[in-house]
């Protein structure tokens, strides 16, 4: 069977790495078996997701196809995003330091300065249909799931349930490094209150300048960061423990710059600054059927 050979870029965006693919006449087929043997960190190139850009649509410059390390389909990924614009800019595929990005979770507006790009996420999102969660109400900030498990001891746990373009689920603590992220996150990423599963954020906004954080990615596991999970913590800390309108998310990859002054009544986009870096670029080989 003859073998392929694919052009990629690794990227990172504090420590939340992704393969980039150039697809400027929109020709490749991103499935999720390919997906998956890119991300492979024993056998491929390894990384939390695959993107490919492609040329934009219904008035944006270029659109992000986004899949998770498992091959599942991601609507939006703030840290690959932020790598996209400096790939883009890398690849002669925009010289702009300002681009409008098609996503699966509509048009987002960056901005490059250096190695940093700062990125229009849009308005959060808390109906719970539109998130989406299975809870009544006009929100979930406050929702509460009955859990059957030997992880924790509460048999009712409270989660802040938001979207950022994909669904979030924040539990704040005290202690981020005692949380029990890889136990909990995927029960809760795959619990039947989420329809299409979630992100799971472990958050400790006690800090009058800045929130820890730790995630459990939707499709990826524990990784080093998540952007959008960041916004959704900033947004989440602010509306019910107080957290300033601009703050600083500190997580194992790094820090993100966050700023909302949106409430629930005040519809206001999320603005998040931080830095992406080309880590190397190569030729990896597949087999023809795995990527047609």
């Amino acid at each position: 069977m003859a073998a392929a050979r694919l052009e990629f870029a690794k990227y990172q965006g504090i420590g939340n790495d992704f393969v980039m693919l150039s697809d400027p006449k929109d020709e490749l087929k991103l499935t999720a078996d390919l997906a998956a043997q890119l991300c492979d960190r024993r056998f491929g190139i390894g990384a939390d997701g695959v993107i490919r850009v492609a040329p934009g649509r219904a008035g944006a410059d270029l659109f992000m196809d986004y899949l998770n390390s498992d091959g599942s389909t991601g609507e939006m990924c703030g840290n690959g995003i932020r790598c996209l614009a400096l790939f883009a800019r890398h690849e002669g595929l925009s010289s702009s330091e300002r681009m409008v990005v098609g996503t699966g979770a509509g048009h987002k507006i960056v901005e490059i300065s250096g190695e940093h790009v700062r990125v229009d996420m849009g308005a959060p999102i808390f109906e719970p249909g539109r998130i989406p969660v299975r809870w009544d109400g006009t929100d979930a900030l406050q929702m509460k799931l009955e859990m059957d498990t030997d992880v924790i001891t509460d048999d009712i746990i409270e989660l802040a349930c938001l979207s950022m373009g994909n669904p979030h689920a924040v539990l704040f603590t005290t202690d981020v490094e005692a949380a029990p992220v890889r136990s909990l996150g995927p029960l809760l990423e795959r619990h039947s209150a989420f329809p299409r599963g979630t992100n799971v954020l472990f958050v400790d906004p006690s800090s009058s300048n800045e929130i820890r954080m730790r995630v459990w990615e939707r499709g990826s596991g524990e990784t080093l960061a998540c952007g959008t999970g960041a916004c959704a913590a900033a947004v989440a800390s602010r509306l019910l423990s107080g957290t300033p309108e601009q703050t600083t998310v500190v997580l194992p990859g790094g820090r993100l710059h966050v700023e909302w002054d949106g409430s629930l009544g005040r519809e206001r986009p999320v603005f998040m600054t931080g830095p992406a870096q080309r880590s190397f670029a190569g030729v990896v080989e597949l087999k023809a059927s795995k990527h047609q």
